[in-house]
């Protein structure tokens, strides 16, 4: 067995580099615009590097098409932008807006806001279930409820009906 030949890239680290990176920034781009109810419970980033970590260890470890540290250059470029994004994204919020998805109102003042679930491509049923699963009976009571960036929907409460108007379904 020659270490060399398993763990010596066999690209230039320049090209495995701009590789990873093509892929990383593509891919967060490609999944920024659609949507975040595909992740379900993870992240999209979190998703990404997940999926960009095991599909560029995958064929180093399995000896089909390039070596170890062709895929360990990968792995570090995927992990290396993940970071550097959080971190532009902690350091400047306004430059993050392009790489972070911020909470998008789905329901305001017991209304439901039927551009952001067009956007989101959520039904009314869909808004109502996430309701149930939250126990709400009354959409009326419901100041804000959000489709946070992980995909998930949070809801904020009113003692009092926010929109009387909205008791029309009292029993979601």
């Amino acid at each position: 067995m020659n270490w060399g030949e398993i763990v010596t890239p066999t690209m230039g680290y320049a090209e495995l580099f701009l590789r990873g990176t093509a892929a990383y920034l593509g891919l967060t781009f490609l999944l920024r615009i659609v949507g975040r109810r595909e992740a379900g419970g993870l992240g999209l980033g979190d998703l990404l590097v997940i999926l960009l970590v095991v599909d560029a260890a995958g064929p180093g470890l399995l000896g089909e098409a390039s070596t170890i540290g062709d895929s360990a250059i990968l792995v570090v470029t995927v992990i290396l932008w993940s970071v550097v994004i959080d971190a532009v994204s902690f350091r400047w919020p306004r430059l993050g807006l392009l790489f972070k998805p911020r909470p998008r109102p789905i329901i305001e003042d017991g209304r439901l806001n039927w551009s952001a679930m067009r956007r989101e491509l959520m039904s009314a049923s869909e808004v109502e279930s996430q309701l149930r699963l939250h126990g709400v009976r009354d959409m009326s009571r419901v100041e804000r409820a959000f489709i946070e960036p992980n995909g998930m929907v949070s809801i904020v409460m009113s003692e009092e009906p926010v929109n009387p108007e909205a008791q029309k379904h009292p029993d979601i």
